[in-house]
């Protein structure tokens, strides 16, 4: 190509790369030192010739190159590049300015050399050089003082009345100054403006401008570029809006641009006001991000406006409640009987308010009130559950009675009548299996119910009764595995293992993918078998928690402890309302687990809240166990199916702590402290008279060295602290005198023995 063309400059370029990659860089630079002559006009060739030269003489390639071509600006950044010197470079760079005065990126190059002064003088003349560059307009305001901005960001909006960048540099000028109502007032001139110089609005640009301004701390232009676009490039229907501005807040939060997306629902709720949803999404956004006086101000607002959305009351209510101000929930709760007076949530919301704090004689009046506006189920259900939970059974039993009239095929009142007969001293249990008969003809298809009857039967040992109330329900409810599992458990409570492997068999047939049914069919399997019944377990029912379960329960056995906690923790994520899961995974960890993996399983459990599994719910739902803390309840669970694993160990005080239903921050706290009480305790040395050996000195200032001691500042104040190192080594020191006394006695007597040997 260079003897045909020799013009071609890529052709002389690729020939000089050539013999490099071949070695041969002398013969490299003579080839491209042709191609400079031939192309003198080639900036490519010129670069390529000055990378190819040794540091020194680069620099003359350079020049003679700037000499060709004194209007490249890639050889004079080239140029610049290869001075060491700040002002070499500086000077190279005005010198190419001198030949073209319109490149910006010159300019910037150059103003990045200089100091203050010196940059904005050069920037002053940038913009008159390069006039519609905003980069060096928006450097030029950010140097000069607050008036000169103003008039140096006027003059850029003349030159580029195009850049809505401008304007929102004017409106952060002016956020700075303290001037807020100007911030809003720029940039809805800016709209307009922009606007009649035929600029299309673009909504995307506009809320990356906002969150720009949000990281840089402009938080008021933030909200102004949000406020004054809100309704740019949205649809012009209702919902399509709605969604449009939902979407655009999602985004922002997705990008940690929480202050955008703050100013996209405050000025969205504006917009459509009654729009439940929107408010529920800002009531969100402030529990996450706000303060309780931002979310406090939401709800007042979103109840203003929708006075019949009763969520937005009870979250009001219920944000008051947790920091302890009941009468300001009392409060917004008798405001939302005003607008909902046959909202059942509202009545039962202020019920329990009441009897979380113990007034138990409001609670009452309030659920007498509830059964006269709404008379639903569940009212009548709380009004039973308060007598119950008070000891009252004959009240609330009345209570049963008089709300099945009205609901008669609510099931849940049969099972709490049944289970109130069951909890009275001596236990009702004819009273109960008949209460539960009454209320299988009403609500044939409640397999709980069922449960509760058989249950029944069970308590009494009437194993036959028991068997035939489960025929009958798995008639009523084919395909119901709760109701097989209870067969089987009836079978292994009367004896008969045979009958419940034949059950059990059947069960599997009925619900082939019940996890339920897998995991304890895993359990009644011989040892020797289990193994092989997991693996059809998990063929059939990959992903049950319950199966998971029951697996790790295998691997704890067989001691392969990496293993089960992985199976554990699958099972858990799998299925985080599975109290079950949660007791058992706590169980192994108490067993074989440290205190960090004992912690992090209670405060999952805690997170996940679970009201699921057929153990856990047993023993949770009982009267005394309904007000506990989540903590306390999985304590319970496991001191009571896990026995064994809970004691096997004393717990760790901060475990301890957690478990007793203490916030995380205080059982943290209040371990260390004892652990750093016990390590005092273990410092004090008793001397041999018994009396303790003093560990604390207090001194207000260092008042020099002392052997076997250190000033600091400690758990008991300033002063001197006996140096527990030192209490060893001496201790040390006293069982080697010791040693070595007791040696030379031993000595001495058995000389004095020889001696007496002699003279017989």
């Amino acid at each position: 190509v260079i003897t045909s063309n020799p013009k071609h400059g890529p052709g002389w370029i690729a020939a000089a790369r050539l013999e490099e990659v071949a070695g041969k860089v002398q013969s490299a630079r003579q080839l491209i030192a042709q191609g400079c002559k031939h192309c003198p006009n080639n900036e490519d060739v010129w670069l390529e010739a000055a990378r190819l030269e040794k540091p020194q003489s680069a620099k003359a390639v350079v020049a003679k190159a700037v000499k060709s071509l004194p209007h490249s600006v890639r050889l004079w950044i080239d140029a610049a590049n290869r001075e060491q010197d700040v002002q070499a470079k500086a000077r190279v760079l005005r010198k190419a300015l001198e030949f073209i005065p319109n490149s910006v990126r010159l300019w910037k190059e150059a103003v990045s050399l200089e100091d203050e002064v010196e940059a904005r003088v050069m920037l002053s003349r940038a913009v008159e050089c390069v006039p519609h560059s905003v980069e060096m307009w928006l450097a030029l305001a950010k140097l000069s003082s607050y008036k000169e901005a103003q008039r140096v960001l006027n003059e850029a909006r003349k030159h580029i009345p195009t850049s809505p960048v401008i304007w929102v540099t004017a409106a952060k000028l002016e956020e700075t100054q303290g001037n807020e109502k100007m911030v809003e007032l720029i940039l809805t001139r800016a709209i307009d403006s922009l606007a009649a110089n035929g600029v299309t609005p673009d909504r995307d640009m506009w809320l990356k401008q906002a969150e720009e301004a949000e990281k840089t701390g402009f938080i008021k232009t933030c909200q102004a570029i949000v406020k004054v676009t809100i309704k740019v490039g949205v649809d012009e229907d209702v919902k399509g809006m709605k969604q449009n501005w939902v979407q655009d807040a999602d985004a922002a939060i997705n990008r940690n641009s929480i202050e955008v997306a703050r100013a996209i629902y405050n000025n969205a709720v504006m917009h459509l006001k009654n729009k439940k949803g929107l408010w529920l999404r800002l009531a969100e956004l402030e529990t996450k991000y706000g303060t309780s006086e931002s979310l406090d101000n939401v709800l007042q607002r979103a109840v203003t406006y929708c006075p019949h959305a009763e969520i937005l009351w009870l979250m009001a209510a219920k944000q008051k409640w947790l920091r302890g101000d009941v009468a300001s929930a009392r409060r917004i709760l008798a405001e939302a009987f005003s607008h909902s007076k046959e909202s059942e949530a509202i009545h039962l919301a202020a019920v329990k308010l009441e009897s979380e704090n113990n007034e138990i004689q409001r609670s009452r009046l309030l659920l007498a009130r509830a059964r006269q506006q709404c008379n639903t189920p569940k009212v009548w259900m709380q009004s039973v559950q308060l007598e119950r939970e008070q000891g009252l059974f004959q009240q609330a039993l009345h209570l049963c009675e008089e709300g099945l009239k009205e609901h008669p095929t609510y099931a849940k009142m049969w099972m709490i009548g049944g289970q109130i007969h069951m909890e009275k001293a001596p236990p009702e249990l004819n009273d109960a299996a008949r209460f539960f008969e009454r209320g299988l003809q009403r609500c044939p298809r409640s397999v709980p119910l069922w449960m509760c009857g058989v249950e029944c039967e069970i308590r009494q040992q009437r194993y036959t009764k028991a068997r035939s109330l489960l025929e009958k329900s798995r008639l009523r409810n084919p395909g119901a595995d709760l109701l097989w599992l209870k067969g089987v458990e009836v079978e292994m409570l009367d004896g008969s293992e045979r009958l419940a492997h034949h059950l059990m068999s059947r069960a599997l047939q009925e619900c082939p993918t019940s996890g339920v049914m897998w995991a304890k069919a895993i359990e009644l399997e011989p040892k020797q078998g289990q193994n092989a019944k997991s693996v059809d377990a998990l063929k059939k029912c990959e992903n049950d928690a319950h199966v998971i379960v029951a697996v790790a329960k295998l691997f704890w056995r067989d001691g392969k402890n990496a293993k089960a906690r992985k199976w554990f923790n699958r099972a858990v994520t799998l299925n985080p309302r599975l109290g079950d899961a949660w007791g058992a995974y706590l169980a192994f960890e108490l067993e074989h687990g440290t205190a960090h993996e004992q912690r992090e399983v209670i405060r999952k459990c805690v997170d996940a809240e679970p009201n699921q599994g057929i153990d856990w719910n047993r023993i949770v739902k009982r009267v005394a166990n309904w007000r506990c803390k989540w903590a306390v309840k999985l304590k319970r669970f496991v001191e009571e199916t896990y026995s064994a694993e809970f004691n096997a160990k004393p717990l760790n005080r901060e475990v301890e702590l957690l478990l007793q239903g203490e916030d995380p921050y205080a059982a943290m706290a209040a371990a260390a402290e004892a652990e750093a009480a016990e390590k005092e305790e273990g410092m004090e040395v008793k001397e041999e008279d018994g009396a303790k050996r003093e560990i604390f000195e207090p001194a207000a200032a260092f008042q020099g060295a002392r052997p076997g001691w250190c000033f600091k500042m400690g758990l008991r104040g300033l002063g001197y602290y006996r140096d527990p190192k030192q209490d060893v080594k001496e201790e040390k020191k006293e069982k080697r005198e010791k040693t070595e006394t007791s040696e030379k006695q031993q000595v001495k007597e058995e000389e004095e023995d020889k001696d007496k040997d002699k003279k017989k």
